[in-house]
């Protein structure tokens, strides 16, 4: 029909080409379908705190030039959804494949191969974050004991951004490695990658 039939699968095609990675299928069905939705509800909570950021430095720099005094506690609170943007979107990135990777290899490999390869590193990234989540929880619990110094909050609601980041890192690890597994075992991953799952 139109080029908005079309745009969907020229898009699939300019990120295969970015990321060969991304050409591991997703998990589809009804668990492909709830883990769409987790990553729509971390990505929005992620751009809520980056729309705060940008809301605080603007009412700083308006402080600065506007008002006889600039409100002190705005770049503290930039800071902390800095913090938590950061910990809320690790899940998804690892998902879509979006960190800072170097692709030395990743070309040569068949689907089967590019698959094995996920498993690997979500298995490594995964077993990384599940020795460090318990040290995450006892630092986040020595923020008890502290509050910031502008917001007055406790630094447990800001050192518990530890434990959110790590959490979901070894979630999401968790479903890129299932999701590699049954790549794996399907043979034939290409044949899944044509429509998206989460549809």
């Amino acid at each position: 029909m139109g080029s908005s039939d079309q745009q969907p699968g020229l898009e699939q095609q300019v990120v295969e080409g970015l990321d060969v990675m991304s050409t591991v299928p997703k998990l589809g069905g009804p668990v492909g379908r709830a883990i769409g939705w987790l990553d729509r509800l971390f990505t929005c909570l992620a751009t809520l705190a980056l729309v705060g950021i940008a809301g605080a430095v603007l009412l700083q720099i308006a402080g600065r030039l506007f008002l006889p005094f600039s409100p002190a506690w705005t770049e503290e609170l930039s800071r902390y959804l800095f913090i938590y943007m950061v910990a809320l979107s690790a899940g998804v990135v690892i998902r879509k494949n979006r960190h800072v990777n170097v692709e030395l290899f990743h070309h040569w490999l068949g689907p089967r191969a590019r698959a094995g390869y996920q498993v690997l590193v979500c298995l490594l990234v995964g077993g990384f974050a599940l020795i460090v989540l318990p040290y995450a929880w006892q630092y986040a619990q020595n923020g008890v004991w502290q509050t910031s110094p502008t917001l007055k909050v406790s630094m447990l609601y800001i050192f518990f951004s530890t434990v959110v980041l790590f959490a979901l890192v070894l979630v999401y690890s968790a479903i890129g490695f299932i999701e590699g597994l049954v790549a794996m075992w399907r043979g034939s991953p290409q044949a899944d990658t044509e429509t998206p799952s989460w549809k």
